[in-house]
């Protein structure tokens, strides 16, 4: 995937939330707002190969100062966003 056609498409409003995604953001408390600007700003983490649904990628970015998680894939032309969270770190 490329994060350049990724942030393109979401500067067209041309993406959509998976159900998961949507519930996962609800969650933890994030915003649209805070999910396009970490989309915006973010870096590809990992890169997945095509398991029967598609490409996707793993892609960190801040939102309002907050890290996030996005796993994107795509729809025909639209970035599909698969699933978002915060990571957490633990303490050993």
């Amino acid at each position: 995937m490329d994060v350049d056609k990724i942030r393109q498409c979401i500067c067209e409003s041309r993406y959509l939330y998976s159900q998961h995604a949507e519930n996962r953001r609800k969650a933890e408390g994030l915003t649209f707002e805070q999910i396009e600007e970490a989309l915006l700003n973010g870096q590809i983490l990992e890169n997945y190969a095509d398991t029967g649904r598609g490409e996707s990628c793993l892609i960190v970015g801040f939102g309002k100062s907050v890290a996030i998680h996005i796993v994107c894939g795509w729809r025909e032309d639209k970035v599909v966003i698969i699933t978002v969270y915060m990571p957490h770190h633990r303490s050993l």
